[in-house]
């Protein structure tokens, strides 16, 4: 080949090594950056739902943990009411037999105490207002002023106080609480500040420590929603998971996997 004939065979290289004309390049720079921009967009408001997402959880945590501080100290103060066995003074008293086979004696404070034949014995107050019931087994009954009933199981170590409005509250050993409202709604809180709440129409939250929010409805389906800002949805016909980023990961029940990105690329993985 002549020294002419290679630089010609150079420059057509050249030529054809520019694939891409200019306007073209211009073009896909343009695409690039309104791509991004609809990125940076849509993460700025995943964000700022995330925000008013922790914002939302926080208010709840501070109601749970007023309920809980609130309902530990009722909880001592009743244990403390109720552990400790009726002190009673026969310093003066007078002994009634009456027919019903029972023993009443007025104690020297103007209080009846009442003793029937199974050992059960019941004090009641001189105003008439409060009345204890010490049974044989260790149970302790209050009645209150009130209206309020305070019932001790010496058994169980539990305590069930009824309120006058119909509100149910028992507080057990291990230091769980459940409050059972009229309309049937219930709430527990458990040792390691978990809080359920149960609807009467048999649906479920539950609140755990670390933030993660459990919804159950009815039908069975569950949905769960993590602090790092996921979603997961539990169905009998599959199981998705929604990320911040947009992604979204479904498994359904044959185990055929689906994943959609944010871009719109889709992924399928066959069982």
């Amino acid at each position: 080949m002549s020294h002419t004939q290679s630089n010609v065979f150079l420059n057509r290289l050249t030529v054809d090594a520019c694939v891409l004309p200019p306007c073209v390049c211009v073009r896909s720079c343009a695409c690039v950056c309104v791509c991004v921009c609809v990125c940076v967009q849509a993460l700025r408001q995943q964000m700022e739902a995330l925000q008013q997402q922790f914002k939302q959880r926080e208010s709840d945590w501070s109601v749970v943990r007023h309920q809980l501080q609130e309902l530990i100290r009722e909880n001592c103060e009743l244990r403390r009411k109720l552990t400790a066995a009726p002190q009673w003074n026969f310093t003066t008293t007078l002994t009634v037999l009456s027919f019903s086979a029972q023993m009443e004696r007025l104690l020297s404070n103007r209080c009846n105490l009442m003793t029937f034949t199974n050992r059960t014995k019941k004090d009641i107050s001189a105003e008439q207002k409060t009345k204890t019931v010490a049974f044989v087994n260790g149970d302790v009954k209050h009645i209150l002023e009130d209206g309020k009933v305070v019932y001790y199981y010496a058994g169980s170590q539990t305590t069930h106080t009824t309120y006058p409005s119909g509100l149910e509250i028992l507080h057990f050993p291990n230091k769980q609480i459940e409050r059972r409202h009229p309309g049937g709604k219930r709430e527990i809180l458990f040792p390691d500040q978990t809080i359920m709440y149960l609807e009467p129409d048999g649906s479920e939250r539950t609140i755990f420590s670390d933030g993660t929010v459990v919804h159950l409805s009815p039908s069975g389906e569950k949905v769960v929603d993590f602090p790092n800002g996921q979603t997961e949805l539990h169905t009998r016909q599959y199981k998705r998971r929604e990320y911040p980023d947009g992604t979204v990961r479904t498994v359904y029940a044959n185990g055929r996997q689906e994943t959609k990105y944010a871009s719109g690329r889709v992924h399928i993985r066959e069982k």
